[in-house]
């Protein structure tokens, strides 16, 4: 078998690739990448996808799907080949994303707030009241330095002319860093003659600077702060992360029953050694599980007056409760013109066109035009309940169609975009298969950016749902330096 035999076949015409040109040449960026893989053969890179499956397996990398069958653990679903990005561009993605939560961050406070964006017209205050993630009870409230959303994860992708988008921002409990750094440590070990002769911008500082910026909105910041995860516990899809990141930052890992409210509405852990005073808690639970008290009165999972000491200044929670609100696929829409509005800027990255369902003229366009479309419901997460319009059946369309007539406030759509593709290796050869990239930002008294993120990857042909809950796995990102 020749080495030419791994580009068999692979057809770089149907979409961006972010290897190959349609001519089936290597990009600038990735022509040392290509001879690589070409020098390796089928069988050496066979023999390394066997190497990162076995690693993997040894580090305990896992997800948890779940299912009418139970709750099933999964090896994560890894592709050895690298997604390269150069340096240059990432500068600019990464302003992008810094503008874009930092606008968002404004945008939530004047929500809970004034709502001057609400009341000068920008936005219809029924958006807000019929939000499934608006909280009332979060009304009147000011994190430290306007910051609600500390950690963001937001969705971009690339289209057939090589733009990079905005496809959904995530502002509740984004998962997957672990993924992105474990990513990295297992093509370490796959390509290790490979890194060496390449200037790739590390990801590893993750857990340094997301102590920082937590160690940041201490209500008091003159002293060593507690800072613990707050996780549901192990039977959670992203309880590996939490565990990950937990140890990475030398901080606890709880569940819900570590932790009391005293009198004095402050935070305690239960340890060998008595109570001890929590100041940070990085909260891996929805919003309605925080506090029985509160929110849901049969949850397990969370705090009993966890609210009460929040709202007393005595322990920060990141992300905010009532973050939330900007997490609606609905006021994703309005992102531009929250940052002229609240930055005074015009924005470096621009979304994907956005038809909402909620208003007439719109609706009607995206019922004619159903076939075309994506359709997502305003707050599921994990490719959950969305339509496909190119790939779906009769009944599908039809069903859709009723769903959305019934509550149009629920639903947007989107043109369906010619997701990038990226070399995949399947079985003995490469093929082309759709992603997006998932970076993460953190905002407290700093903002910070991962050096590239997740890219998530359809693995099964023509697909363009990415999420690992449906089938995707993952990529490390590489952002290479060529500024020599």
């Amino acid at each position: 078998m020749t080495t030419n035999s791994l580009w068999k076949n692979y057809q770089a015409d149907k979409a961006y690739d972010e290897m190959m040109t349609a001519h089936g040449n290597a990009r600038p960026l990735c022509k040392t990448l290509e001879s690589y893989l070409q020098e390796l053969g089928t069988d050496s890179l066979k023999n390394r996808r066997t190497a990162a499956e076995a690693a993997i397996l040894e580090m305990g990398i896992s997800f948890t799907v779940y299912s009418e069958q139970g709750n099933i653990d999964r090896a994560w679903p890894f592709d050895i080949v690298p997604r390269l990005i150069e340096l240059a561009e990432w500068k600019k993605i990464e302003a992008g994303l810094k503008q874009r939560l930092k606008a968002l961050n404004c945008f939530i406070n004047d929500v809970y707030n004034e709502q001057a964006f609400i009341k000068e017209g920008f936005l219809p205050a029924d958006l807000i009241e019929s939000s499934g993630n608006f909280r009332p009870e979060c009304i009147g409230m000011n994190p430290k330095f306007g910051s609600w959303a500390n950690i963001c994860g937001s969705d971009l992708v690339r289209d057939g002319e090589g733009t990079i988008y905005v496809l959904e921002d995530n502002l509740r409990v984004p998962s997957g860093v672990s993924y992105m750094m474990e990513n990295r440590v297992i093509t370490k070990r796959v390509f290790p003659e490979l890194l060496r002769n390449l200037d790739i911008i590390p990801v590893d500082a993750y857990p340094a600077q997301l102590f920082d910026m937590l160690a940041s909105l201490a209500p008091h910041p003159n002293v060593q702060p507690q800072i613990a995860v707050l996780t549901p516990g192990i039977y959670n899809s992203a309880y590996f992360e939490h565990a990950f990141l937990a140890q990475r930052m030398g901080v606890e890992l709880v569940e819900g029953f570590d932790l009391v409210v005293e009198n004095d509405d402050c935070v305690y852990m239960r340890t060998i050694k008595g109570l001890e005073k929590v100041d940070v808690i990085y909260r891996r639970i929805d919003d309605l599980f925080l506090d029985p008290e509160v929110f849901r009165k049969d949850s397990a999972l969370g705090v009993k007056g966890l609210m009460r000491a929040w709202k007393a200044g005595n322990v920060a929670l990141a992300n905010a409760p009532g973050a939330g609100v900007a997490d609606d696929k609905v006021i994703y829409a309005y992102v531009p013109k929250m940052i002229q509005y609240y930055l005074n800027e015009e924005p470096i990255l621009p979304n994907v066109p956005t038809y909402l369902c909620s208003d007439p003229e719109q609706l009607n366009y995206v019922l004619t035009h159903l076939a075309e479309l994506v359709v997502k419901p305003a707050n599921e997460s994990g490719g959950y309940g969305m339509l496909v319009g190119p790939h779906a059946s009769q009944k599908e369309l039809k069903q859709f169609e009723q769903l959305i007539q019934d509550h149009p406030r629920n639903y947007i759509a989107q043109p369906t975009l010619a997701l990038s593709t990226c070399p995949t290796l399947c079985d003995d050869h490469l093929e082309p298969r759709h992603i997006d990239l998932r970076p993460f930002i953190l905002q407290g008294e700093h903002s910070f950016v991962t050096a590239g993120g997740l890219t998530r990857v359809a693995l099964r042909a023509g697909s363009l749902i990415v999420n690992s809950s449906q089938g995707g796995g993952s990529k490390d990102t590489w952002i290479i330096n060529t500024e020599q």
